[in-house]
Order: structure tokens, then C-alpha cells, then sequence
């Protein structure tokens, strides 16, 4: 990615319905440079579709927990059963395969805590694959919608 593709990104993330050509414009290049570009970075993975950032409270999600859960016996299996299992939850947001003490994180919205408390009591904890889990429910988030490539790490002296 060289300097165009990485001002495009910024560009995108900070703003994703701008027109190319509005794009092109804040680039200062041809409309058609910048739509090869989009393309280019497009097939290649680094943009990987467009979004509406949606306020959870305005889908009655007012209250949105991170779920630390551990299960067993750790294996492929249950690992990738359970992940697409609760992938599909309509209470679930996304999911997070861990290395360390926990195997997985989920991010749930829901109602309120009366849901949040039903949903740890019907969904999870009558799963037998799960040996435990921890809840923290989630007061304020504060989201870095654009972000940016680092730099690559100096060689080793």
C-alpha cells in the first residue's frame, strides 16, 4: 500500500457513501485512478465492504455485556462448533476466539438486564461444553472508526 491507498482508506473509513468522485476529488486525482484504486484494494481484501454504524439502543440493545466464556474439552471441534453456534444468537454481536485463560468473548445487546440475566441463564449455561463463564456489562464504548496502517518493525541491531 503506498501513500494513495493508505489516504483512501482514511478517507472511506472516516466517510464510506462519499461518491468516487468526491473522493477523487479530496485525493486530487483522476476519478479513474481513484475508482482503479478502490477496485485494486477491494479484490485485495484490505476494503472489505461498506456499513451503517447503527446506535444498539435504538434496536431495543440498550444494555451490552462482554461475555469471557471457557469450554471444554478444547479441541477443534467444540471450538468451531461453539463459535458458529453462538454466532447465530440474535443477542450476540460478534464473537472472539482467545488464546490465554479464556477461549472465547462475546459481545452481547440486549434489552435490558432482566434479558442480559436470561439470556446468560437459558442460552449459555445450559450448554454442556461450557465450563464456566464471566460477564461485565458495558457502561460506555468508545470506537476508533479510522484507523490507520503502522509502521513496519525496525530490524534487530
Amino acid at each position: 500500500m503506498d501513500e494513495l491507498d493508505t489516504e483512501i482508506i482514511r478517507l472511506l473509513q472516516t466517510d464510506a457513501r462519499q461518491s468516487n468522485r468526491e473522493l477523487a476529488r479530496r485525493l486530487g486525482v483522476a476519478p479513474s485512478t481513484c475508482l482503479e484504486r478502490v477496485r485494486a484494494l477491494t479484490r485485495r481484501g484490505v476494503i472489505r465492504g461498506y456499513h451503517a454504524d447503527i446506535d444498539h439502543a435504538s434496536l431495543n440493545r440498550g444494555v451490552q455485556a462482554m461475555v469471557s466464556v471457557q469450554v471444554r474439552p478444547l479441541n477443534r471441534t467444540v471450538i468451531d462448533t461453539f463459535k458458529d453456534s453462538v454466532a447465530r444468537l440474535p443477542e450476540v454481536v460478534s464473537v472472539f476466539v482467545l488464546a490465554g485463560g479464556d477461549d472465547f468473548l462475546l459481545h452481547v445487546a440486549l434489552q435490558d438486564l432482566d434479558h442480559l440475566h436470561a439470556f446468560l441463564l437459558d442460552r449459555l449455561s445450559k450448554r454442556r461444553e461450557i465450563a464456566g463463564f464471566r460477564t461485565s456489562v458495558i457502561f460506555q464504548r468508545v470506537h476508533n472508526t479510522v484507523l490507520s496502517r503502522l509502521p513496519e518493525p525496525l530490524p534487530p541491531a
